[in-house]
């Protein structure tokens, strides 16, 4: 890929990927205030400003870099959103919901790009018909990618923090004490492509559900 094709790549990547990494942190903040915990309201985190999530490496850096080293798929993060489980007005059981909102508003996203897809090959072609579906293209990856993702049963992601609160109280405290190890977990799966034969299944099963939905083949 030549400069000037990656530097096409990136800008029409930039948007899509951005909106998915940061507003997923968004929606954490605002299933928190709706169950109780202001704390991300009080920090001023509960915008739909991407700037406010932006994380220079997690956001910028780290999906640009595996980019240009080829990786099969992009995954970032934002700054993340301050929750206090202890202020929800049931905090085990609330969890969930926090925990839930941020792989739901990416399978919104998910969605939402795949409408406006359908709507870019009903309109007459022109000049951004192309990049519009490229973009588009991005923004369901991202999105089911970072969904996928998050949705691993692995503290700290989302879905550690969903197996915290369905778990049996006792089970719940020594699953928990995983997450001083989940980050280091998550790079060894990346390094050895384990991630790969996880994460692909799941994607490739749900871009088909919104290629069969908004009937895009």
């Amino acid at each position: 890929m030549d400069i000037s094709s990656t530097v096409q790549t990136i800008a029409i990547s930039a948007l899509p990927v951005i909106f998915a990494i940061t507003l997923h942190e968004a929606a954490h903040g605002y299933a928190a205030r709706h169950f109780g915990d202001p704390t991300a309201w009080l920090a001023g985190r509960i915008s739909l400003n991407p700037i406010r999530h932006i994380e220079l490496f997690g956001t910028i850096l780290l999906p640009l870099l595996l980019f240009l080293v080829g990786s099969p798929f992009l995954f970032g993060w934002a700054k993340p959103v301050p929750v206090n489980f202890g202020q929800l007005r049931h905090p085990k059981r609330d969890m969930l919901w926090v925990a839930a909102a941020g792989p739901a508003v990416n399978l919104l996203m998910a969605l939402g790009w795949g409408a406006i897809l359908k709507l870019d090959t009903l309109i007459p072609l022109n000049a951004y018909s192309l990049p519009l579906a490229k973009m588009c293209e991005v923004g369901i990856s991202i999105n089911l990618v970072l969904m996928v993702l998050n949705l691993l049963p692995l503290p700290p992601l989302d879905g550690g923090r969903i197996a915290v609160s369905l778990l049996p109280y006792s089970l719940a405290v020594k699953f928990a004490r995983i997450e001083r190890w989940g980050f280091i977990i998550l790079l060894v799966l990346l390094y050895f492509q384990i991630l790969d034969y996880i994460l692909w299944p799941f994607v490739s099963l749900f871009k088909d559900l919104i290629i069969f939905l908004f009937q895009l083949n």
